[in-house]
């Protein structure tokens, strides 16, 4: 299983939300290239970016600080927050992005979506963002009335590279992921399913492991050291 320590980026800032919640931010780095140059370090193979001001602004804002980060890093990166257009999908993989994450736009825009995954194969990862199984869109802004895993099997048929999956409930709470919607959801798909929000603790990682996720993202955690970055990566990669 994979690991993706998360870089989210507010202002310019490395910073974690509290359930997706824009009033609820923790600075933990006034760098995030030099953040992410950090997470290489310890052994990652590959970071998740976040334009969190992106996702609110329904436009990328922090996209020279991304181009930054793929410069410093020899690994790959993926971003999400605030592509709304082919232009920005190209841009961020002419700049060295390995894949781009959309979210909102995907079901607001099916037809538009299922194009640019054609048009890119294998490098767009569809993001569902959910509140205890509800999908949440504009930057987790808003909550519809669509199961999650009913919204990703309208997209079997598009060549993704992923697809990320990430419980707001959980975020930031440090409180295990949502075992059950995440196993699900790998059950749903054919795409590999990358599980996001409240891993805290060696457990999970062993746990997602356990129910066939291709990878997990990381963050507070981290941040906090309540997770070491080598541990977690030794029970990932464990044979």
């Amino acid at each position: 299983m994979q690991l993706l320590p998360a870089i989210d980026i507010l202002n310019g800032k490395c910073v974690r939300l509290r359930q997706g919640d824009y009033g609820r931010e923790t600075v933990y780095a006034d760098h995030p290239v030099e953040m992410a140059k950090h997470w290489v370090h310890r052994g990652t193979g590959y970071l998740h970016l976040v334009d969190l001001d992106g996702a609110k602004d329904k436009k990328p804002v922090n996209q020279q600080i991304v181009y930054e980060i793929v410069k410093a890093v020899n690994i790959p990166v993926e971003i999400g927050g605030g592509i709304r257009n082919e232009k920005t999908i190209q841009d961020y993989l002419n700049a060295g992005v390995d894949r781009v994450v959309i979210g909102t736009l995907a079901f607001k825009e099916p037809e538009w979506f299922q194009k640019m995954s054609e048009q890119f194969p294998d490098k767009l990862v569809l993001g569902i963002d959910a509140r205890y199984g509800m999908v949440a869109t504009e930057g987790w802004l808003e909550t519809s009335q669509t199961p999650a895993v009913e919204l990703a099997q309208t997209f079997l048929d598009f060549p993704l590279a992923a697809l990320v999956y990430t419980d707001i409930a959980k975020d930031g709470m440090m409180g295990g992921p949502n075992f059950g919607e995440m196993a699900a959801m790998q059950e749903a798909v054919p795409f590999p399913v990358i599980a996001s929000g409240g891993v805290s603790s060696l457990d999970d990682i062993r746990k997602l492991r356990q129910l066939g996720l291709s990878a997990c993202i990381i963050g507070k955690a981290l941040y906090e050291g309540t997770i070491q970055l080598e541990d977690a990566l030794n029970i990932a990669t464990a044979q």
